[in-house]
């Protein structure tokens, strides 16, 4: 009996061990995943303290971890249903079915199997709990079911500008197509980069470069004095060398940072990027589990800026190296592409210029955080689509999922009755 007792010590004393070796040594804790993470956050889900910041946390400490990443994104959408919203008393009867104050009412995480669209884990009709007298007050919505009300993008729980009616009244005379002479994509502004205050530049424009003792390096440095980093007057050391003395055969990321900030900071918060951002290895195409790809590239800033060959806009062969999906697949053949008055690519729409203000001064920069615009997909209409499209042909062809598949080649063969609402409701 005695054996027996000194046997079961001896297993719960290793399975102790193992899982505090799990919970506090090792980075993968695997043994503690509950269930699979939603397509937003299955790329951090082994960072387990990305979300739960303390062991014991409850509610708020979730949400505290969502609005620390979400929160920008959310002013920038002017969040229509913020949480001081469900903060007011008079809201109080409209949390007794969904406590709306905390994003995981809506977004409950671990639940792969049972999350919909942009990681929402309730069924579609969750409107109907607060809305359910919308077919009293709009005539032109009494037929509509509560599931179909994020349909075709023309509502959105957080973002709900596409359908402000002002919105809708402004552009509702638009043509299909603009006149592109008159669109072209913030190629005024001078673009920016900025160089870290860490980084110190009259030193490392004193220091010579690799001692050039070979064809292949020869080679290089011919290529790189056709660079724009060369044009800026850096020099090898200026990326290759870190701290004193230390040579880097192959900068990381974290190196292009030390000029690229703005840049950084958009491609950290990016599908790309993310993992970097939580100390984990580079995204590998290999792990991704909702898109196509054909190569296993590490999702770095090399993967799409070939060193030495930098180019201020990432080209599409870049973009196609690694997706191969069907909409990825059509733009070579699609009406962008075939464009001769812009150039366009995977990034015109996908990663576009945006305007910021450094001192007073318009700079133009490369949005690096495809999500700022990418999902919904009715988010890329004010960002994007209406630089050159109307915008009712912008929301029709968004609903129209086999046109997005063919890479916008044809016409939509939806329609989204949103401005035509707008118009009949300002004729009255």
């Amino acid at each position: 009996m005695k054996k027996i007792w000194i046997l079961w010590g001896l297993i719960c004393l290793a399975l102790a061990g193992y899982f505090v070796n799990q919970m506090f040594i090792q980075a993968h804790k695997t043994d503690f995943l509950i269930g699979e993470a939603s397509y937003g956050h299955y790329q951090i889900e082994m960072a387990c303290t990305a979300c739960h910041t303390e062991p014991f946390g409850g509610e708020e400490i979730l949400q505290n971890a969502c609005v620390a990443c979400h929160q920008t994104e959310l002013d920038a959408a002017h969040d229509s249903h913020p949480k001081k919203k469900f903060t007011d008393p008079r809201n109080a009867d409209r949390l007794e079915v969904v406590d709306a104050r905390y994003c995981v009412s809506c977004h409950t995480e671990h639940q792969h199997e049972q999350t919909r669209a942009m990681g929402v884990s309730l069924p579609d009709d969750y409107c109907y709990h607060c809305h359910q007298d919308i077919a009293e007050e709009r005539e032109s919505h009494q037929d509509l079911a509560f599931d179909s009300c994020a349909d075709a993008g023309c509502h959105n729980y957080h973002d709900n500008r596409a359908l402000y009616e002002n919105f809708l009244l402004q552009h509702a005379q638009e043509p299909w197509l603009k006149v592109l002479d008159e669109v072209v994509l913030s190629s005024s502004m001078p673009s920016y980069y900025h160089h870290s205050k860490n980084a110190d530049f009259s030193d490392v424009s004193a220091q010579q470069p690799v001692n050039l003792d070979s064809e292949a390096k020869i080679a290089v440095a011919a290529v790189f004095a056709e660079d724009i980093h060369a044009e800026a007057g850096l020099s090898c050391a200026s990326c290759h060398l870190q701290d004193a003395d230390e040579w880097l055969a192959k900068p990381a990321s974290s190196q292009c940072a030390t000029c690229h900030s703005q840049e950084t900071e958009g491609f950290l918060a990016s599908k790309h990027g993310m993992r970097l951002a939580q100390d984990l290895p580079a995204m590998n195409t290999d792990m991704s589990r909702s898109m196509a790809f054909h190569t296993a590239a590490q999702q770095e800033c090399s993967a799409c800026h070939a060193p030495h060959q930098y180019q201020q806009m990432s080209a599409t062969e870049s973009c196609l190296s690694c997706h191969d999906d069907e909409h990825s697949k059509s733009f070579i053949a699609s009406p962008h592409a075939k464009q001769s008055d812009i150039e366009f690519s995977c990034a015109t729409c996908h990663m576009p210029h945006k305007q910021i203000m450094i001192d007073g001064q318009a700079f133009s920069m490369v949005e690096h955080n495809q999500n700022a615009n990418l999902r919904p997909n009715e988010k890329m209409i004010r960002e994007v689509c209406l630089d050159c499209h109307g915008l009712g042909f912008s929301i029709d062809a968004l609903a129209d999922q086999l046109l997005i598949n063919n890479n916008f080649n044809g016409q939509p063969s939806k329609h989204v009755p949103s401005i035509d609402w707008a118009l009949e409701r300002d004729s009255r």
